[in-house]
């Protein structure tokens, strides 16, 4: 029986996603895994429903879990409200109970300067990241408050060092981070962990990004002191099982960076 046996997670941006040497190739997926492997029940919602479906399919087939797979997109233009709450209905149809969320997901066009960012490419980070935090957070508080559970919200060295031509992601990672310490200030009362990873995972896109464009990786993508990225699911994906224990409780409100083999530092 794992750690989270009988429990629920929703998890955002979690398709599957494989590295060359086949481990997880995204934090979404390498969360969703090590979940898995503690026995918790998922969901998983992204915008590629193809990706969603593989990941349903190897993750109830491996660690004998329910995985229920939602295509949901939080995005300008949409209801995004009713888009969060029929993601919340159908997990408690399904489970009865939710204990974790975990807004991972997050879409941005990286590269672009400050001054030729576009309103849509601005939209584009604040909508798939922060909003989608906002509705997702609002949507399932009062379930999370009867589970006394924990939310996971994701932020980025982007936002904390400023990192050139991310201006909107970086927008969008500190509004999560404001967003989530106001969240920790007024739900810890109700029992609600929140808490904030700002991870530097090795990851499929990183993998391409190498393979296709070696001196411009050299230029943006600086290793960890520790002399290695993080594992999206061994380190990031264990990290977020123990940000999901009683005995973490104490570090609600707290700003948690990853990075390669560094492991938790507020």
């Amino acid at each position: 029986m794992g750690f989270l046996t009988g429990k629920t997670a929703i998890i955002t941006g979690g398709g599957r996603s494989v590295l060359s040497d086949g481990r997880c190739g995204s934090i979404g997926y390498g969360i969703a895994t090590a979940y898995a492997k503690e026995g918790a029940n998922i969901v998983i919602t992204g915008r590629n429903m193809q990706k969603l479906e593989d990941a349903k399919k190897e993750l109830e087939e491996k660690y004998g879990i329910k995985v229920l797979a939602l295509q949901a997109d939080i995005s300008a233009g949409a209801d995004n409200e009713a888009v969060a709450a029929g993601v919340v209905n159908k997990t408690m149809d399904t489970f009865g109970r939710i204990d974790v969320l975990i807004n991972n997901a997050q879409a941005s066009a990286s590269g672009v300067p400050l001054a030729e960012h576009t309103t849509a490419q601005f939209d584009l980070a604040l909508y798939s990241g922060l909003y989608a935090a906002f509705y997702y957070m609002k949507a399932c508080y009062p379930h999370l408050k009867e589970t006394k559970g924990s939310v996971i919200n994701f932020a980025s060295g982007a936002g904390l060092f400023g990192n050139f031509g991310q201006s909107a992601y970086a927008a969008a990672k500190e509004g999560i981070r404001g967003l989530s310490r106001v969240a920790a200030t007024e739900w810890g009362k109700d029992g609600i962990n929140v808490n904030v990873v700002c991870p530097l995972a090795w990851t499929a896109q990183l993998e391409n990004f190498e393979k296709a464009y070696p001196e411009a990786f050299k230029e943006n993508v600086k290793m960890p002191p520790a002399g290695h990225y993080g594992d999206a699911e061994n380190e990031i994906g264990r990290v977020c099982v123990q940000l999901a224990s009683p005995d973490f409780k104490y570090m609600n409100g707290e700003t948690l960076t990853l990075e390669g083999g560094m492991g938790l530092r507020p």
